[in-house]
């Protein structure tokens, strides 16, 4: 059981959503399909925006989806390897959680990068396209976190506050997957918005790390599941970096954009001037 008692709400939660042939069928995964079916139907909706074509989406999404999945878990195995040399039955057990997003964001870059090579597609174009339905996959996914019971934050007294059973033990944390989930959705909205107004290529995705990284550094920084590196919380430095960097990046071409538009404006005043 579930409660937000700042909110008078109360929730019986089955991690199992129904049964077929003996095989249970958890939340967790109709979630993370339910994701990928809607980002499907977005990016069909906006066929041809960024300069792709669904059809491409198609051909990459054989590869990305396995592949993101695959170096989601991987990501989340490295760095809580000393459980895993313990227990490697569990590595491939993805059934009860374990999916770092940020390995699956850098699985999925690395394998669209080379289906750009391998089909001439620019790779930033490719990425702006994709970037509004990964904030909208990770809004809906933290539910999963949500039906799980996990990735919660410390104890708090705040309004949001999620009463669970912990070791035997009723404790009220912050539901950093509600935090995170709102936030990925409100991403999503602002993305989706300025896809029409794209100025550059690359604009959408730096957006969206600068955005993401952003939130994501303080959410992690209130959860009690961080994978570790010595005493730093990894997703808190990758989160640092990825900041840094989108906003130099962002920096340096909106510079270039406006640099052309003044020699622009300059080439029409001296034609203007001629005649």
């Amino acid at each position: 059981m579930v409660t937000f008692p700042g909110l008078g709400l109360e929730f019986n939660i089955d991690r199992v959503a129904f049964n077929i042939f003996g095989i249970d069928i958890y939340w967790y995964a109709i979630l993370i399909v339910s994701a990928i079916l809607i980002a499907f139907l977005i990016l069909k909706i906006n066929n041809k925006k960024c300069n792709i074509e669904y059809k491409d989406i198609l051909d990459l999404s054989i590869f990305l989806i396995p592949i993101s999945i695959i170096c989601a878990r991987l990501y989340y195995v490295i760095f809580d390897l000393e459980y895993f040399l313990e227990n490697p039955s569990q590595i491939f057990n993805i059934r009860d959680g374990g999916l770092a997003i940020y390995g699956g964001i850098i699985g999925g870059v690395i394998t669209c990068y080379v289906f750009c090579k391998k089909r001439n597609i620019r790779f930033l174009d490719l990425l702006d396209y994709l970037v509004p339905c990964l904030a909208l996959g990770q809004a809906i996914g933290r539910w999963g976190n949500f039906v799980n019971i996990e990735a919660h934050g410390v104890q708090t007294d705040n309004l949001f506050r999620m009463g669970i059973i912990e070791n035997g033990h009723y404790i009220e944390v912050h539901p950093t997957f509600l935090y995170e989930s709102i936030c990925t959705f409100l991403i999503f909205i602002i993305l989706m918005f300025m896809t029409k107004r794209r100025k550059f290529a690359g604009e959408l995705t730096y957006i969206y790390l600068i955005l993401y990284s952003f939130v994501r550094f303080f959410i992690e920084g209130l959860r009690t599941d961080s994978l570790m590196l010595f005493s730093l919380r990894i997703s808190q430095v990758l989160s640092l970096v990825i900041f840094v960097f989108s906003c130099i990046m962002l920096i340096i071409n909106i510079t270039k954009l406006r640099k052309m538009s003044k020699n622009e404006e300059k080439r029409i005043t001296k034609i203007l001037q001629k005649h």
